[in-house]
This record gives C-alpha cells, sequence and structure tokens, in this order.
C-alpha cells in the first residue's frame, strides 16, 4: 500500500502498491511518476526552494513559503494522486 501525506510543509510518500510485479506496477509508476514532476515543474517554473529525496518506497517533499505558483502545482499533485487512490483504493491512500 501507498500512503500519501500532504501537510503544510510536506509531501510525503511511503511504501509500495503491490499492484504487479517491480517493472510492471503501473500504480507504482503513476505515484512516483506525479511526485516526480512535481519537483521538477516547482524547480524549473517557480523560484521557490525545496528540499526533497525521492528514494524509492519512502520519498518526500519539504517546503515552507510556497508562491500561488509552487502552491497551484501542489494541487494538481493532489488531484492526480486522488484519482489513483479512487481507481486502486486498495493499492494507495491518502492519509
Amino acid at each position: 500500500m501507498i500512503e500519501i501525506r500532504v501537510r503544510e510543509n510536506e509531501i510525503s510518500v511511503t511504501g509500495h502498491a503491490c499492484y504487479a510485479p517491480t517493472g510492471l506496477d503501473i500504480v507504482c509508476s503513476a505515484v512516483s511518476i506525479l511526485l516526480q514532476n512535481l519537483v521538477k515543474s516547482i524547480e524549473d517554473l517557480t523560484e521557490d526552494e525545496i528540499e526533497y529525496d525521492l528514494k524509492r518506497g519512502n520519498a518526500f517533499i519539504k517546503y515552507g513559503n510556497l508562491s500561488e505558483k509552487s502552491k497551484f502545482l501542489i494541487d494538481s499533485f493532489f488531484l492526480g494522486v486522488c484519482s489513483i487512490a479512487d481507481f486502486y483504493p486498495r493499492h494507495v491512500r491518502i492519509v
């Protein structure tokens, strides 16, 4: 089960979906690419500073005072992971 926590100053993603074998798990891949895209978007499209570690099974993004643009990007990330959690509730949980 992947657990996603979105807090005021941090997003954390822990666990594994276990939907399919490693390398074939579309649920893990979907969550992973949304998180990677969020980091890349904040870095490339804003001047905001973030701290992150995208380790497999234990990733996080920490941030402080964000611009409206970064907040919008986080909202978009959240919509994406909520959609995945809706389609795969046995594999992804928002906590």
